[in-house]
């Protein structure tokens, strides 16, 4: 599985982006879909994740601003990210996890930074 983030870029305290993540490759057994993010000087911590059912579960630092949501063919990965602040200043990872690979699939980050 392939995974390509995108739409991430430089915005200000209090507005929004909407990321993407677009999945190629055989998709079959992705049982959980999830973005990571890593701020500078931060460990990678899990945003939020969705599981092939659609549940889902978000870190308590961005409950009730970001939502995650997927296409029905899980070839689609969305994050839209609202209210953001300084502390989502991260480099935002999209993965795939299949019990096939343990450590999940990746994509290669899209920056997000929130200045003013």
């Amino acid at each position: 599985v392939q995974l390509q983030a995108s739409g991430g870029g430089s915005v200000q305290p209090g507005e929004s982006l909407r990321l993407s993540c677009a999945a190629s490759g055989s998709i079959i057994g992705i049982t959980v879909m999830a973005w990571y993010r890593q701020g500078p000087g931060k460990e990678r911590e899990l945003v939020a994740r969705i599981t092939g059912g659609g549940s889902t579960d978000y870190a308590d630092s961005v409950k009730g601003r970001f939502t995650i949501s997927r296409d029905k063919r899980k070839t689609s990965l969305y994050l839209q990210m609202n209210s953001l602040n300084a502390e989502d200043t991260a480099v935002y990872y999209c993965t795939y996890w299949s019990a096939r690979r343990p450590g999940g699939y990746w994509g290669q980050g899209t920056q997000v930074t929130v200045s003013s």
